[in-house]
């Protein structure tokens, strides 16, 4: 049975974090580098940005990547390490530093950044850093790790499950970070998930690959894809369950678990973003198939003009049917059903593509809510999907328009 438990990335047995300060950031009461160690080695994925300016951190990390083995991550927040003539040079030194306090092959590292773009970068914090970081791994501290990821974040990313594969109980654990620049493709923010099940490399990421189809691939705060979204996933096998190296039950098992994990973070991230004050969960179901649900879901979380809506708490549900008209998806109009649900309770807004009698006061008391549900019904086909996002406030422009200062 699956479970959520407390524990965050070191709730997988054998699991050790640990984030302190090193002086990316000026402000020295926030942390700026983050570790995730296995006392094992692990099988080990990723799914990257399909922006085509990445950060150096991702093509050192895939390169290590190649024979699906790792055993530490380790993350700077503050400065991207993007667009620096020698970013490839210190996110290799990073490793090497890294590797040489623990005792493994710098190859075994994944390495990433995240914050601004295009500010010089020098090894100093990290040469400063990684001995007292290394010093305070420590088996509870996943929370130490999840804020040292954060940059514009308000709050803390994190999760954890258990779950049973062949009789043994297994764990996954995960952080995430991602407030503003969310609009992944193939990939997300950076989500970092361990695990102590035993999965060989490519069956685990074959889940990966296709999980984030259906949860971070799914989200949207702003439309702008970042240049270092990453998720990647150790698994160390100190369960001790039969290795899972073929589809079948205990693959399904894991998936679950794995859904579990992302969709929470995704939720999370989505709920966290810029200056949101709403969460917003769009639902497609009755498409003529899965990617037009997604497609359609997606693109109504994405709307400017809704989100803004959303915002103000006005039941503007023309703004939903012109999201899913551009969206490119294969959606028969005449069929097209929405529903507002929140806390609050429910209004129908529209049925069969034409508006419907209903109360603007009870439709302003849902849309209050600071969690609402976009119920669309697109006909009787089967396809269905989810896509989450938040609403668009003066806060957002606020934040941007000085995020360097």
């Amino acid at each position: 049975m699956l479970k959520y438990i407390d524990g965050g990335v070191c709730a997988p047995l054998g699991f050790k974090g640990a984030g302190i300060h090193c002086g990316f950031r000026k402000n020295q009461s926030k942390k700026d580098l983050a570790l995730i160690y296995s006392e094992a080695p692990c099988t080990a994925a990723a799914v990257y940005t399909q922006n085509l300016v990445k950060g150096a951190p991702l093509g050192v990390t895939k390169a290590h990547l190649a024979d699906g083995r790792a055993q530490a991550l380790i993350c700077n927040s503050g400065n991207a390490n993007t667009c620096n003539a020698n970013g490839v040079y210190i996110a290799e030194t990073t490793c090497e530093l890294l590797a040489a306090q623990l005792g493994i092959a710098p190859q075994d590292v994944i390495v990433a950044s995240t914050g601004v773009i295009g500010v010089e970068m020098t090894m100093a914090p990290f040469e400063a850093g990684i001995g007292p970081l290394v010093s305070s791994l420590a088996a509870g501290n996943s929370a130490a790790v999840a804020e040292a990821i954060m940059t514009t974040d308000t709050k803390m990313k994190q999760c954890a499950v258990s779950f049973t594969l062949g009789g043994r109980e297994c764990h996954l654990g995960g952080v995430a970070k991602g407030s503003g620049m969310i609009h992944p493709n193939m990939a997300t923010m950076l989500v970092f998930i361990t695990g102590d099940c035993a999965i060989s490399a490519g069956m685990l990421q074959k889940a990966l690959s296709a999980d984030v189809q259906d949860s971070f691939n799914m989200i949207s705060v702003d439309g702008d894809t970042s240049t270092n979204d990453m998720v990647s996933v150790m698994c160390n096998g100190l369960a001790g369950n039969a290795p899972v190296d073929s589809e079948g039950e205990d693959y399904d098992a894991f998936c679950a678990a794995l859904a579990a994990v992302t969709k929470t973070l995704c939720k999370a991230i989505a709920a966290d973003g810029e200056g949101a004050s709403k969460l917003l969960a769009c639902t497609v179901s009755g498409a003529v198939d899965k990617p037009a649900a997604r497609a359609a879901a997606k693109s109504v979380v994405c709307s400017a003009l809704l989100k803004s809506a959303m915002f103000g708490a006005d039941a503007n549900w023309g703004r939903v049917l012109c999201a899913i008209g551009y969206s490119g998806a294969d959606v028969d109009v005449s069929k097209i059903g929405v529903v507002f649900k929140s806390a609050a309770g429910s209004v129908e807004v529209c049925r069969d593509g034409s508006g419907v009698p209903f109360s603007e006061e009870e439709a302003k008391k849902v849309l209050s809510e600071s969690e609402i549900d976009i119920l669309v019904t697109a006909g009787d086909g089967p396809g269905e999907a989810t896509a989450w996002g938040c609403d668009l406030t003066y806060e957002y422009v606020r934040i941007n328009g000085d995020y360097r200062t």
